[in-house]
């Protein structure tokens, strides 16, 4: 692709497509099997040598795809321009095959369910966990949607390795449901099952009544006397690991 053509298509595209943002974002996309119909670079050398030094198996794929454009066409595209200057725009997948996903048993790795959160880059960066996890999806519930170029940027195009969807409570798919509440029982006297749907409630208001009555169990972190709480995505990780190690009684 050549001259203004990726910036045409770019536009046509945009409004219904995934962003993107930076090298790291697309090589995660493309190794999960995302369909990249553009992708763009300021300087598409130096975004190929970046490749063949940190992702080798996906460097013949951007040599395909890349078309290099102007840096004022890059930033035109893009909220935010990222220091790699790379970005694409990849075709979001199925909402109908993340659900069947989400709902096919038995599974194998737990669900992540956050309950109405509400900063952005937390959930990219709980995306991102679930994914390097293996974990079968993660699920927002409430107003933020899951697949915001911000979270999608957060989360290092890793929405494309798990399902990732916006679900009502009542909406969420089957399995012992474990919420993280402080009041709950210490994570590490319990065994969290591959089937568990894990809960975790908003960073400003914790578990909804909604989730807290679905809750099969309450289940709380360690945590030193005073200190009144985790970033979210460090509680995720915390209990994902829990989990990987096959912990509790």
């Amino acid at each position: 692709m050549t001259g203004p053509e990726p910036v045409s298509l770019w536009h046509r595209l945009a409004d219904t497509s995934v962003l993107l943002d930076g090298f790291h974002a697309l090589k995660h996309a493309l190794r999960f099997g995302a369909e990249v119909p553009v992708a763009v670079a300021v300087d598409r050398g130096a975004a190929l040598a970046l490749a063949e030094e940190l992702a080798p198996d996906v460097r013949d794929t951007l040599d395909g795809l890349l078309t290099q454009v102007p840096e004022s066409a890059y930033a035109s595209l893009v909220p935010r321009p990222h220091p790699t200057a790379v970005a694409a725009l990849a075709v979001r997948p199925s909402r109908a095959a993340h659900l069947e996903k989400l709902a096919h048993t038995p599974r194998t790795a737990p669900v992540v369910v956050l309950d109405n959160p509400r900063n952005l880059g937390n959930a990219g960066a709980v995306i991102r966990l679930a994914a390097g996890f293996g974990a079968t999806g993660v699920v927002t519930t409430g107003t933020l949607d899951p697949w915001h170029p911000t979270v999608v940027r957060g989360g290092a195009g890793l929405h494309f390795a798990t399902a990732v969807e916006r679900l009502t409570v009542a909406e969420l798919p089957c399995g012992p449901t474990f919420a993280l509440d402080p009041e709950g029982d210490d994570i590490r006297g319990v065994k969290l099952p591959d089937d568990a749907v894990l809960a975790f409630g908003s960073e400003r208001s914790g578990l909804s009544p909604e989730l807290r009555a679905r809750a099969d169990h309450l289940v709380a972190l360690p945590m030193r006397p005073q200190v009144s709480s985790y970033n979210l995505a460090t509680s995720v990780a915390m209990t994902l690991y829990h989990w990987s190690l096959g912990g509790g009684v």
